[in-house]
C-alpha cells in the first residue's frame, strides 16, 4: 500500500490515550470483554477470544458504568500531514487508512452516514463508555460512544506472535476497515438485529463476518477515495496487501484460534466465524462491492 505523498492528512479523529484509564465498570455485558461466550484459552489473564479483531459481541449495548476520562496525548499525530508522512510512518500510515475509510463511507452512505468519534490508540488500558479495557481486548469499537480503540502492540505481539498471523502494513488497514465496519453497521441498525451470540450461523458471527465483507468493500476502492482537497489519498493497492488481509482475516477465525489454543474446534461457541467464512466474506465485499452482497443476515450459507 502506498499513499499519493501530494495528499493531506486530518488528524482531527486520530488521537492517543496518554495513561490507562481507571474506575468504572468492565468492558462487556455484565463482564469483561473476554467472557460472553467467547472462545477458550488465556492469554494475559484474559480470555483468548478478547485479543479477536471484533466488535464487542453483543448488540443492543448497555452502559454498565464507564471508566474515568482518560488523558490524551495530543503530539502522538500531529507530524502526520501528508500522504508521504504516510508512507514513512507508521502512525501516519494509520491516520491515512482511517482518513480513506471515513472518506469512502461517507460517499457510500451519504446523508446517513456520521463519522466515528474517534480512533484510540493506547498502550497497558484504556477507558471507553463501554467500560475499562487492557491491552488484552485487541482492537474494539465500542457503540455506546461510537469510537474506535487500538493497542497499537496487538499486531506484532498477539496477532503474530500468538495467534501465527501474517505480519505487515496492510494487516493493521484490515483490521481498521472491520472495526470502521462495525461503525457502519450500528449506523446501518444491524447491531440491533443480534439476538444469538454463540453458533456457527448466530447473530454474533451473521455481524462479524458482515465487518469482513464491509472491510472488503472499502478495499476494492480504497485507491479512489480522496482527502479534503480532491487528491487521491491512497495510489497504490497490491496482490500481497490483498494476501495479507486474508491471511489476517483467517488467523482470527474460530476454528484456528480454537485450534491452536484449545487443541479441538467447538462450533457451538462461536462467535466470529470459521477462517475460511472469514476469507470468503472478504473476497465477497472486495469482488462485488454492495452493501446488498454484504448482507449476512440474510444469508442462507455463511
Amino acid at each position: 500500500m502506498r499513499f499519493n505523498p501530494k495528499a493531506r492528512l486530518d488528524t482531527g479523529r486520530t488521537r492517543h490515550a496518554g495513561g490507562g484509564g481507571g474506575g468504572g465498570g468492565s468492558l462487556g455485558r455484565g463482564g469483561s470483554l473476554g467472557r460472553g461466550g467467547l472462545p477458550g484459552g488465556t492469554l494475559g489473564g484474559g480470555s483468548i477470544g478478547a485479543v479477536i479483531v471484533a466488535v464487542v459481541i453483543f448488540a443492543a449495548v448497555s452502559y454498565f458504568g464507564g471508566g474515568s476520562s482518560p488523558s490524551y496525548d495530543t503530539d502522538r499525530y500531529a507530524a502526520c500531514e501528508s500522504g508521504a508522512d504516510a508512507n514513512s510512518s507508521a502512525d501516519c500510515t494509520r491516520v491515512g487508512v482511517e482518513n480513506s475509510l471515513h472518506d469512502y463511507w461517507t460517499d457510500e452512505l451519504g446523508s446517513r452516514y456520521r463519522p466515528v468519534s474517534a480512533l484510540t490508540t493506547f498502550e497497558g488500558s484504556v477507558s471507553t463508555r463501554c467500560g475499562n479495557a487492557t491491552s488484552d481486548v485487541g482492537p474494539f469499537y465500542c457503540p455506546v460512544d461510537e469510537g474506535i480503540y487500538l493497542d497499537s502492540g496487538f499486531f506484532d505481539s498477539v496477532l503474530e506472535q500468538q495467534l501465527g498471523g501474517p505480519d505487515g502494513g496492510f494487516v493493521e488497514a484490515y483490521v481498521l476497515a472491520h472495526e470502521y465496519g462495525h461503525h457502519v453497521q450500528n449506523v446501518l441498525g444491524y447491531m440491533s438485529r443480534v439476538r444469538t451470540q454463540q453458533g456457527p450461523t448466530s447473530d454474533a458471527v451473521r455481524l462479524e463476518l458482515q465487518a469482513d465483507c464491509l472491510a472488503g468493500m472499502w478495499t476494492r476502492s480504497a485507491t479512489r477515495t480522496e482527502d479534503a482537497s480532491g487528491q487521491v489519498l491512497i495510489s497504490e493497492l497490491t496482490d500481497e496487501d490483498i494476501r495479507l488481509a486474508l491471511e489476517a482475516a483467517s488467523a482470527v477465525g474460530d476454528d484456528r484460534i480454537q485450534q491452536r489454543t484449545q487443541g479441538q474446534v467447538t462450533e457451538e461457541s462461536w462467535t466470529h466465524g470459521s477462517a475460511e467464512q472469514r476469507m470468503r466474506w472478504f473476497r465477497v465485499g472486495l469482488e462485488r462491492g454492495t452493501l446488498d452482497a454484504c448482507d449476512t443476515f440474510a444469508a442462507s450459507r455463511l
